[in-house]
């Protein structure tokens, strides 16, 4: 069963995976065709046709190697202008290649279609159809999170008590019973119970969330008004000082970083969290789902969005971390960059843990939100192939056309993008090699989430 299970999630993540791809080019190709481009083909992957179609102009398939896909639109590429003397000189590599660029681009111009090419198009209508594909993702990450956040809701603590702790044990420490070196818990010295309700500490009202943090900072002798069964009592409770995890100001563990601002990870790759001594009760709150509002979910959409944008500045610098895990047989850690296979792997892992279905949706969609957050974000990097790189150009464009316009001089023409294809080669060259060594790391060492 568990296998099955597993083969179910990393289905349902595959088929998630193609379809965010499928989604992005669609926002392109919609664009493209309405503003009159044509477009030859719609690919999701690449490499080797597996399966395709072709409706009316546009050939539509699924290639082998899922890393992404692509819309051919028609003269992506503008036509290079001619020298004037127009004598013919030798043509350096980084031209050639750039010809060849633009060679490719118009392949499959027939010549009732001249008028029908992308770089014709004005710098805001080309800067729409670039924009159409991560906009899409962003769109599609946006729906899931909103189903996520205000239909299924977040675990969030109540006031409730769910268990109680019986002796008082530092962060780190484990203890299955209690010994005469750890005194018992405040919780278990006052007689509260499993189920017991925490109205207010120290005449503050309890919040859900908030309970946790009021604990945290209440130390020695401290009133707390409980509901039991129905009724109501109160009692002075003697918080003491322990170790914890810290918290922020939101109740997200803090963790521990080294002299260089990195994190630390224990041996099981697990990053370690920073500790502070705080005041302690000694009870475990009952946590259970609740919706979050319009203004909490855009909140933590920005959240993620930011942490998604941190996460591929620090890219880069990952690369020898997962190089290692890769080849050199080091550990690799839970927040390691994973590829395709790694994040499928996780799918599988994931239905196989036997969670109550609400929770398994919930933390599927949050992944492939996140995945979503990532297409978006990366695209929109400025560079080429990206779609940003394109975006930046016609931006560039735009803004020359201004300038002739303001001081009336001639129509500068398209920007030509095909100079930068050197660029684009070895940007996307370094993707490839990349994509191989998380391909390794996601087979041989791949990231656990649940140990």
């Amino acid at each position: 069963m568990v296998v099955l299970l597993t083969v179910v999630g990393i289905v349902l993540f595959v088929v998630g995976l193609l379809f965010s791809i499928a989604w992005h080019e669609l926002g392109h190709m919609s664009t493209a065709k309405m503003f009159g481009i044509k477009c030859t083909e719609f690919m999701v992957g690449f490499g080797k046709t597996l399966w395709s179609v072709r409706r009316g102009e546009t050939e539509y398939g699924i290639k082998a190697v899922p890393l992404g896909g692509f819309v051919r639109m028609v003269g992506m590429l503008p036509p290079a202008k001619r020298a004037e003397g127009g004598g013919a000189k030798k043509m350096s590599r980084w031209r050639a290649m750039a010809e060849d660029a633009r060679e490719a681009s118009y392949v499959e111009l027939s010549p009732e279609d001249q008028d029908r090419q992308f770089y014709q198009r004005a710098p805001w209508k080309r800067l729409i159809v670039m924009f159409a594909g991560p906009g899409m993702n962003l769109i599609l990450a946006v729906i899931l999170l909103a189903v996520l956040f205000m239909g299924i809701g977040v675990h969030k603590e109540t006031p409730q008590i769910g268990q109680l702790r019986e002796c008082i044990v530092p962060a780190g420490v484990t203890a299955t019973e209690c010994t005469d070196e750890f005194d018992r818990t405040p919780s278990y010295e006052a007689g509260l119970e499993p189920g017991d309700l925490i109205l207010s500490i120290d005449g503050e009202r309890t919040e859900g969330a908030n309970v946790n943090s009021q604990i945290r900072q209440s130390l020695g002798p401290t009133e707390f008004v409980i509901e039991r069964d129905g009724d109501r009592f109160t009692t002075d409770i003697d918080i003491v000082e322990n170790e914890l995890p810290a918290r922020d100001a939101d109740g997200n563990i803090v963790y521990e970083l080294d002299e260089n601002g990195n994190h630390v990870y224990d041996e099981q790759g697990r990053r370690v969290a920073a500790t502070e001594v705080v005041g302690f009760l000694g009870v475990i709150f009952v946590q259970e789902r609740q919706a979050l509002t319009v203004g909490e979910s855009v909140s933590e959409v920005g959240t993620m969005l930011v942490n998604v944008g941190e996460a591929i500045i620090a890219l880069p610098s990952r690369v020898p971390e997962v190089f290692g895990a890769a080849f050199l047989g080091e550990q690799r850690t839970e927040d390691s960059p994973v590829g395709i296979v790694g994040i499928s792997r996780i799918g599988g892992e994931i239905m196989s843990q036997g969670l109550p279905v609400i929770d398994t949706v919930a933390i599927m969609l949050s992944i492939l939100a996140s995945v979503n957050l990532f297409l978006f974000a990366f695209n929109m990097l400025p560079i080429l192939p990206l779609d940003g790189g394109h975006m930046v150009g016609a931006i560039w464009e735009s803004i020359k056309k201004w300038t002739a316009r303001i001081f009336r001089r001639p129509d500068p023409g398209p920007v030509d993008v095909a100079l930068l294809t050197p660029v684009a080669y070895v940007i996307v060259a370094c993707f490839l090699v990349f994509s191989v060594i998380l391909l390794v790391a996601d087979l041989i060492n791949p990231v656990r989430l649940f140990g």
